[in-house]
């Protein structure tokens, strides 16, 4: 089972994300400063943190940079002010997503969701598609030219498609799960990204080819 880490110096806002994430079947263990949430850690494993960023002590940001870096764990934001600047000190801090209170509890299980499609830990094993296999460990590919690495988007957009073979994705799709909710660019990020996968595999694996489909999206196919 998904565990979640909800931090928040609020007690009623702490409880009403654990209750409302544990009605949606997550097992969540409650922390309500940085410090008790990362006393909790040293025992405790979680897939993710939704941490609020105005606490006393050791602030959100602060703990977010923790989590991240020490933890590996995902982690959304909460926050009573929608000023610019602390979104931008959140994303910096490593954070995946950002909420602004008041929210509805449709809002929070949303984007949990949402972050937890793109950091599916229980979707390490490697991938092997034809002649290319994908380590998600180790961030390699290889084929029977060799090993490679590739950038990390580039890379998390190839595991994408391979772990969803033969199944198209929209651009929408792609952009919510490799670059998130937030993103401010538009389509030809994902055109540029795919064109450079494309050129790569034409190389190191050609009897493997990302496909478009008009007006739908993208799959991966495999050369019979």
């Amino acid at each position: 089972m998904i565990r979640i880490l909800a931090v928040d110096d609020d007690r009623r806002m702490v409880d009403f994300v654990a209750g409302e994430l544990r009605q949606a079947g997550y097992e969540v263990v409650k922390a309500h400063n940085g410090d008790e949430a990362l006393a909790l850690l040293a025992t405790e494993t979680v897939d993710l943190a939704v941490v609020d960023v105005m606490m006393p002590g050791m602030d959100g940001f602060s703990l977010t940079r923790i989590l991240r870096e020490e933890h590996g764990v995902s982690v959304i934001l909460l926050t009573a002010r929608h000023h610019i600047e602390d979104k931008e000190r959140g994303f910096s801090a490593g954070s995946d997503d950002y909420l602004v209170k008041p929210f509805e509890a449709k809002e929070l299980l949303f984007r949990v969701k949402a972050v937890l499609r793109r950091y599916d830990r229980s979707m390490e094993e490697p991938l092997s598609l034809g002649t290319l296999h994908i380590d998600r460990r180790s961030y390699e590919i290889r084929s029977e030219n060799g090993t490679m690495l590739i950038p990390l988007k580039e890379f998390e957009l190839l595991s994408l498609f391979a772990a969803n073979p033969q199944q198209v994705l929209s651009r929408d799709q792609i952009i919510e799960r490799i670059w998130g909710l937030d993103f401010t660019g538009d389509e030809q990020t994902v055109n540029v990204h795919i064109k450079r996968l494309r050129g790569r595999l034409m190389e190191f694996a050609p009897d493997v080819k990302i496909v478009t489909v008009r007006g739908v999206g993208y799959k991966i196919e495999v050369a019979r």
